[in-house]
């Protein structure tokens, strides 16, 4: 009978990839969560399709499973279907094709875009820190390898095929999917799955990454549409529970942001922002510059350090129809944010040296979002230390990562293997997340017209998806399964 295999993001928020296998399901579990089966000696028997294939970041012992041959023999999968472009789903991708993969990888032509610029550069990224620690000698290995360079991420994208939303799409005789939207960030979808097994059609559904059912008056500041695909119908539903246990603040995250901002440019201090050059700075430039022009921030010079920021802002301007009302409205208003006087977008190394040279009073908006590489890195281990500034968190910090270090109030972190002291403040604005918490996901479980025969919740640290799981059951009744990393379930 088909299963469904979990490869990663059980028992953790990190490393989406979920397998569906059109075969015979051996000696696997029988889907009641009650063992966990890691053999796969039973080889082969049916079409292997991957639902994501992302980077495990975070702790050593999740980080380390990048480097670990895929549980499931590369050459062997048929394909890919990609939910979205954040690297916790799509990062894996270069090192699954480095080690045989040779199918199609199947996005919305938006996740696609926004793959050519986030795949090669966290392989550059790789590339760096590698030559970074032989350089110093700070790696216990010699020589130090990146997991991937940009010459593979570069070839991984040529297996890349468009889908279109609503749009069927077949894989195999048994197997058919297509793309719903999930309003996480730009081009993100679940995937309905169409698998016939046992002469019967099992209706599948990969959530993804959930983005928030909610308005402009309740959380303002998304850039894109509200609420994902609503009424979904489903056998089987593979969901995240990244928000499992905690709900987003409701209230307007602009007069406290205003009130950071302001307070930090009077004391001489910079205010740094880690965030993803992907959606999230995005939504943080269009609600600071709305800000500014109603007089609520001081103008003071704003820089966008990130090698594919203004890629990503070309990207996002390009996709249109994606956009919320208020997005339309401001880009009416006043362009592209590429050409907003007083926001500057650093895209070489000389430029972002630069912005450190200047020590009066500015904003700086760089990767990465949860301070696990990239630039962010030098302006930190520069203004960390200095009590005027302002490191601002916009976006989730998973356990391990320096940005939850930094979050957590720790009196210094470890910055390219030198410890570093936190002196500057430290806030977060919850509002600005993209995933739907727990209320959030509630409401829009309650739009399904019937209950699922089960459904396993995935992408969460244990107690958020133990939370959920409780929540889902007492609120909804559903046959409600915590998944496990390595366990196989029938479908």
């Amino acid at each position: 009978m088909a299963y469904i295999q979990f490869l990663g993001a059980a028992g953790t928020v990190t490393g989406s990839k979920h397998l569906i296998n059109t075969g015979a399901m051996g000696s696997a579990s029988t889907g009641t969560n009650t063992g966990i089966n890691t053999s796969d000696s039973d080889g082969k028997s049916g079409f292997q399709c991957l639902i994501d294939c992302g980077l495990f970041q975070g702790k050593k012992e999740w980080r380390e499973r990048n480097w670990q041959p895929s549980p499931i023999p590369a050459a062997e999968i048929d394909a890919v279907i990609l939910t979205h472009a954040h690297l916790d789903h799509c990062g894996l991708l270069p090192r699954l094709v480095k080690e045989g993969f040779r199918g199609p990888i199947f996005a919305t032509p938006a996740t696609i875009d926004l793959c050519g610029i986030i795949l090669p550069d966290s392989g550059h990224l790789q590339e760096e820190e590698a030559d970074f620690h032989n350089k110093f000698r700070t790696s216990k290995h010699d020589p130090a390898l990146p997991l991937y360079t940009e010459e593979d991420a570069q070839a991984c994208l040529k297996q890349f095929q468009p889908v279109g939303f609503f749009e069927s799409h077949a894989l195999s005789p048994e197997l058919s999917f297509r793309f719903v939207r999930a309003a996480h960030i730009l081009g993100s979808s679940m995937v309905e799955v169409a698998l016939k097994t046992n002469g019967a059609t099992r209706r599948l559904l990969f959530s993804g990454d959930i983005g928030r059912v909610r308005s402009q008056h309740t959380a303002p500041g998304k850039v894109l549409y509200a609420g994902p695909q609503e009424n979904e119908s489903a056998d089987v539903v593979v969901m995240e529970s990244t928000y499992g246990n905690r709900e987003h603040p409701t209230t307007d995250p602009r007069p406290e942001m205003a009130k950071l901002i302001s307070d930090t440019v009077k004391r001489g201090g910079t205010v740094i922002v880690p965030a993803f050059a992907v959606e999230r700075t995005q939504k943080f430039l269009f609600m600071l510059k709305d800000l500014m022009e109603t007089g609520q921030v001081p103008r003071v010079p704003v820089f966008c350090d990130s090698p594919m920021a203004i890629k990503a802002v070309e990207i996002f301007v390009k996709h249109k129809e994606e956009y919320s009302e208020e997005t339309t409205r401001m880009i009416a208003q006043y362009g592209s944010p590429v050409n907003w006087p007083g926001f500057h977008f650093a895209t070489s190394i000389q430029e972002s040296k630069q912005i450190n040279d200047s020590h009066v009073p500015q904003i700086i908006v760089s990767s990465s979002g949860m301070v696990t590489g990239g630039r962010v890195l030098h302006h930190l281990a520069q203004r960390l230390p200095d009590p005027r500034n302002l490191v601002l968190f916009i976006g989730f910090q998973s356990p391990g990562t320096r940005g939850a270090i930094i979050k957590s109030g720790a009196p210094e972190v470890s910055i390219y293997s030198a410890p570093v002291p936190i002196r500057a403040q430290v806030a977060a604005l919850e509002q600005f997340s993209d995933h739907a918490d727990t209320r959030e996901l509630l409401e829009w479980l309650h739009t399904f017209p019937s209950a699922p025969q089960v459904t396993y919740l995935v992408h969460g640290e244990p107690d958020a998806a133990s939370q959920l799981q409780a929540a889902m059951q007492k609120e909804l009744s559903w046959n409600v399964q915590v998944a496990q990393w390595m366990e196989k379930v029938e479908v």
